[in-house]
Parts: structure tokens; sequence; C-alpha cells
């Protein structure tokens, strides 16, 4: 993997301290504590025999290509309803774990967190994987979607594409920052 990855032809430049992104910690800790499919499955909210489901479907393609693990789950989680925050959470901003996403439907980070979630359970390396946070160009709205690093390209997951398709046919959107479970980047317009 090359030391910089221009998603997007934007260069990318780590930053130090993940506490500037409280979300994405949450997150992690709240995946850890609570993402288990244990418990009783007749529960009205956050069933966990939605992750039982989850953790079954994830085992069922474990032994595929690493390609087709990627569009199974991309698959997978776009069929899930997209739900807006105000509407699930009331507040305006708020990052899902697969728990709650699978219960609940969810926005674009929460597609993009329970993709992330998944490919690392499949055994995908931290490293070749990022959430975007970014800005579609033809929406001119906020976006996220997960990218992954794969066979010398970046491929990206994105809940309003069925299909895994290649950054490089992308041209509407522009990086913002990027995150993985250690580290985090932001993107600049190249020559910047």
């Amino acid at each position: 993997m090359p030391t910089e990855m221009k998603l997007f032809g934007y260069r990318e430049v780590p930053q130090d301290g993940m506490e500037y992104l409280p979300q994405w910690l949450s997150v992690l800790e709240r995946h850890l504590q609570q993402d288990v499919p244990d418990g009783d499955c007749h529960e009205h909210l956050f069933n966990r025999c939605h992750l039982k489901n989850w953790y079954k479907f994830l085992d069922s393609i474990k032994d595929l290509p690493r390609r087709q693990q990627l569009e199974k789950v991309n698959r997978y989680a776009n069929h899930k309803h997209y739900v807006l925050d105000l509407a699930n959470y009331g507040m305006e901003d708020y990052w899902a774990i697969v728990k709650e996403f699978l219960a609940n439907g969810g926005d674009c980070e929460d597609y993009a967190i329970t993709k992330f979630f998944s490919l690392r359970w499949l055994g995908f390396k931290n490293r070749d994987l990022r959430i975007v946070i970014l800005q579609d160009a033809n929406l001119r709205t906020p976006h996220a979607i997960l990218a992954v690093f794969f066979q010398g390209d970046v491929v990206i997951l994105d809940n309003q594409v069925q299909e895994i398709v290649s950054q490089q046919v992308i041209a509407h959107y522009i990086p913002l920052y990027s995150v993985n479970e250690k580290e985090w980047w932001l993107h600049l317009p190249p020559g910047l």
C-alpha cells in the first residue's frame, strides 16, 4: 500500500488526535460493548437477533473471494431503509453502531460504519478501509461512503449505488476527511 492514498485525486494529510472525532470514538467503544449477538430476541427495540442474522450472513460469505465479499456486504447493508438521524434519534447527526442500524435503518455514515465492521470481521485490514466524509458536488450535500484499498485500486461502497465501483469513475465526490480504527486524514485538493 502506498504511503499516501489520493482519494478522488485529493491529497491526504495525516492528523493527530482522534479526540477531534468524538462521534467515531463513541462508535468504536459502543461497537465493542454492544455489537454482540447474545441476549433476548424478543426485545422490541434493538433486537439482538438482527446481530445474529448479521453474524450468520458474514459467516456465510467468509470463504468467498474478496471481491464477492465486498459486493455482498455492500448489497446487504444497502437493503436497509434510509432514515434521517432526526427521525431515528431526534438529533441532527448521530453515528449508529451495527446493532442500531440493523434495527432502525440509518443515513449514509451508518451504512458505511456497518460495511466497515462487516469487512473487519471478514479479515480486511484496518489500513485498507476508510470511512470517508465528503461533499457530493452533484447533490450539494454532505455524504459518507466506505473506501476500500483493493488490488491496487480504491473501490467505493456507497449506499446510493448497489455495485462497488472504482473511485476513478466518480467525479462528483470531494473528500473532506477519512478515518479508520486508528488514524484519520484531512483531504486537500492537489497543489495545496
